[in-house]
C-alpha cells in the first residue's frame, strides 16, 4: 500500500482545525495589566480613605488632629486654626481673612467628603481629581513651600519648593482618573452606563 507524501501531518494543520494559544508574551502580559489595575484601586481606597478620615475627624472631633469640643457639628471650625496660621507666601492676608469664615468652612468639608467618596465608592473620578487638585493647590499655597523663611523671620523648614506631599496628592488623583482606576473594585462601570454620564464624557 503507497503511502502519500504529507499523510503524516498533524490533523490540527488542516483547515478548521487550527488552535492558537496564548503566548508566554500574552499571558504575562494580562497578568500584569490584572495586577496594576488591582494595584491602582488599592492606591484609590487608601486615598480615598485619607480624605475619608480627614473629614471624620474635623467633623466630629476624634481627638486627633481635632481635639473634642472644637469638632465641627460642635460650632467648631475646620479652616480657622490652619488658614490663620498662614505665616508666608503672598496670599497670607487673603487667608487669615477667610480663615472661619462659614462659606470656607462649608466648601472645605463637602469638598474632603465627596473627593472621599468618590475615590472610594470609585466613580466620577474625574470630579475627583478636578476637586482634590484645587484644593491642594490652594493648601499649597496657604503653606508656601518656596519660602525659606516665614514672615516673623523664623526658617520655614520646608522640605521641599515645589514637591510637597500637597503636589504628589494631586498627580496621584489626576493619575487616577486617566487611569479609570474605578473600574477594578469599583462603581465606575455603573456610573459610566448611566445616559447623562454617557452623553457627556466628561463625567467619567
Amino acid at each position: 500500500m503507497a503511502v502519500h507524501e504529507g499523510s503524516h501531518r498533524p490533523a490540527t494543520s488542516r483547515p478548521g482545525h487550527l488552535r492558537s494559544t496564548p503566548s508566554t508574551a500574552d499571558a504575562a502580559r494580562t497578568e500584569t495589566n490584572v495586577f496594576l489595575a488591582r494595584a491602582l484601586a488599592a492606591v484609590r481606597l487608601v486615598l480615598g480613605g485619607v480624605f475619608l478620615w480627614a473629614f471624620g475627624d474635623k467633623a466630629f472631633g476624634w481627638g486627633y488632629a481635632t481635639p473634642g469640643g472644637a469638632a465641627w457639628t460642635d460650632g467648631g471650625s475646620p479652616t480657622k486654626g490652619f488658614l490663620s496660621g498662614v505665616s508666608a507666601g503672598p496670599f497670607e492676608s487673603t487667608f487669615h481673612t477667610w480663615a472661619g469664615q462659614g462659606w470656607v468652612d462649608w466648601l472645605f468639608m463637602l469638598g474632603l467628603l465627596s473627593i472621599g467618596v468618590t475615590l472610594v465608592a470609585g466613580f466620577a473620578l474625574r470630579f475627583a481629581a478636578a476637586a482634590g487638585t484645587l484644593m491642594m493647590g490652594l493648601m499649597w499655597l496657604a503653606e508656601w513651600p518656596p519660602a525659606r523663611h516665614l514672615s516673623d523671620g523664623a526658617p520655614s523648614m520646608s522640605s521641599n519648593p515645589l514637591l510637597d506631599y500637597h503636589v504628589v496628592y494631586a498627580v496621584v488623583l489626576i493619575a487616577l482618573a486617566a487611569a479609570y482606576a474605578g473600574r477594578t473594585w469599583g462603581l465606575s462601570a455603573l456610573w459610566e452606563r448611566l445616559p447623562v454620564v454617557n452623553r457627556n464624557r466628561w463625567l467619567h
